[in-house]
């Protein structure tokens, strides 16, 4: 047990491990945050995960979290859908006009990402939230000013449904984003250039002006979040390639053909 001070400003996964490990000390241990801690909603929901299987953590303050020994206790527990990967669909349905639906997610799911949801219904989508399932419907797109910080890992997804948008779309307060697979602005950026899209790259995010996308060979990176997002842009625009789609495999080996079976309105 004891006391640390952890940095939350590049990632949060740091303090979720030391959360979940917490709990197992012979004495009680507090985490004490320095600086701006980014993708809050991913602490949220290791603690309510924490929470579900017996063990609980006190919040002293805005910065200071303490867990006291405990047990875990097995519990039947479902898991949620991937939010981060459903974005790519939710997506999708924006950038073609289409509909998707996604099951057994919802507003009031643990993971922070559904609120990509919101970001699309700023841009003009429509959404159909319930207890278990939310569907996006596509419609004219307009360019919106949005702080990414809680959803960052969606933050390629919204990049590459902007250049369809009517107007500029800003996402700023993701700096973190540089110290990801990649560095995830400068990806984005140099991407979107290649296909002849207008953009602009801050120190904490993009401005990205609207265009009609070049053919490109999209590199990734070894991103596997460039390949699924930028992919979405060929269901719009003919001759866009994916250089290293098997970058995927480290989250979802099975997204081209998810995305293929979409695309042939296969339920």
């Amino acid at each position: 047990g004891g006391s640390t001070r952890v940095s939350g400003e590049i990632s949060s996964q740091y303090l979720s491990a030391l959360l979940m490990a917490s709990a197992l000390s012979e004495s009680a241990v507090e985490l004490q945050l320095e600086g701006p801690l980014v993708s809050r909603p991913y602490v949220d929901m290791t603690l309510g995960v924490m929470s579900r299987f017996g063990v609980a953590a006190e919040w002293l303050g805005d910065d200071v979290i303490r867990v006291e020994p405990q047990s875990y206790v097995a519990t039947h527990y479902p898991i949620e859908p991937d939010a981060s990967a459903a974005s790519y669909f939710f997506a999708a349905a924006a950038i073609t006009g289409g509909e998707v639906t996604v099951s057994g997610l919802s507003q009031d799911a643990l993971q922070g990402d559904v609120a990509f949801v919101q970001a699309l219904e700023r841009m003009g989508c429509q959404a159909d939230w319930s207890t278990d399932a939310i569907t996006v419907r596509g419609g004219p797109l307009r360019g919106i000013d949005i702080d990414m910080n809680a959803i960052s890992d969606t933050a390629q997804t919204l990049s590459v449904v902007a250049i369809f948008a009517d107007g500029p779309t800003r996402i700023r307060n993701i700096a973190h984003v540089r110290h990801k697979e990649t560095d995830r602005i400068v990806a984005v950026a140099n991407e979107l250039r290649r296909m002849g899209i207008a953009v602009d790259e801050a120190p904490d995010g993009l401005s990205i002006q609207p265009g009609r996308p070049e053919p490109a060979e999209i590199q990734t990176y070894d991103d596997h979040r460039m390949a699924m997002s930028f992919a979405l842009i060929g269901l719009r625009v003919p001759g866009i390639v994916i250089a290293d789609p098997e970058c995927t495999s480290k989250t979802y080996p099975d997204f081209f053909d998810d995305l293929t079976q979409l695309c042939r309105g296969v339920q």
